[in-house]
């Protein structure tokens, strides 16, 4: 996948800062959430024509690098 800064942008402006696809308030959250709950690839391009195929793919593999280096401290 190209670099993650073409499909997801991080602005403290939009969504209080969330990271969002680029260009929308669409943040990476929603669209785990809707695949989370069932929804199909093509029931979320359907419902938010703005998105696209790579939009999806960037938001997961987003999430996947982020909680790559998350790191849980036990005390």
């Amino acid at each position: 996948m190209e670099s993650l800064d073409k499909y997801i942008s991080i602005n403290p402006d939009i969504r209080f800062g969330k990271p969002c696809i680029v260009n929308t308030r669409i943040a990476v959250i929603d669209i785990l959430e809707w695949l989370a709950s069932g929804m199909t690839y093509e029931e979320i391009l359907e419902d938010f024509p703005s998105l696209t195929r790579e939009h999806i793919l960037a938001a997961l593999n987003f999430a996947a690098k982020r909680e790559g280096i998350t790191k849980i401290s036990i005390q």
